[in-house]
């Protein structure tokens, strides 16, 4: 059984290992990827900014799995935020957590007040691809913000309610 939980110092190193183990699955290890995003060692600080939120997935030991945040947009508009980092260990993905930290994601970022929720991925992540269909994500034909991640190669928005 896998539950979320928000991210704490503790956990810190294991999601950076996890971005430092799944991104390079789909070449994302180079230059422009968020694999080299400052904050990937630092997590807890980085998502505890007003504004923000990160979480992590656990499984039935208490073991770091997965995880995914929101926050604001750099170099985007007022009222748009950026769902970042979302990753998960080979051995959970397809058993719908993916599916139910997304929509809790959505959820707070809503409540922070957040009109639009943007996220940039890249060709091969295509589980990740059609969950973000399933959920209302609209392919977009340019990157919004200035994230730095010119790696990638597709970019979706979503309205909130």
């Amino acid at each position: 059984m896998l539950t979320f939980r928000a991210i704490c110092p503790e956990d810190d190193a294991a999601v950076a290992a996890i971005i430092r183990q799944v991104m390079p699955e789909f070449g994302a290890d180079g230059p422009g990827f968020a694999i080299h995003d400052p904050e990937v060692d630092h997590m807890s600080a980085a998502y505890s900014a007003s504004g923000s939120a990160y979480f992590v997935v656990v499984d039935e030991a208490g073991r770091v799995v997965g995880g995914a945040g929101i926050a604001a947009l750099v170099g985007g508009e007022p009222g748009v935020c950026e769902l970042r980092k979302m990753y998960f260990l080979p051995e959970t993905r397809g058993q719908g957590m993916g599916e139910t930290l997304l929509r809790h994601c959505l959820g707070v970022a809503q409540d922070l007040g957040y009109r639009t929720c943007y996220l940039e991925t890249l060709s091969g992540m295509d589980q990740a691809i059609r969950l973000y269909g399933k959920l209302g994500f609209k392919p977009l034909c340019s990157p919004l913000g200035r994230t730095g991640h010119g790696g990638c190669d597709h970019w979706f928005a979503r309205e909130l309610a």
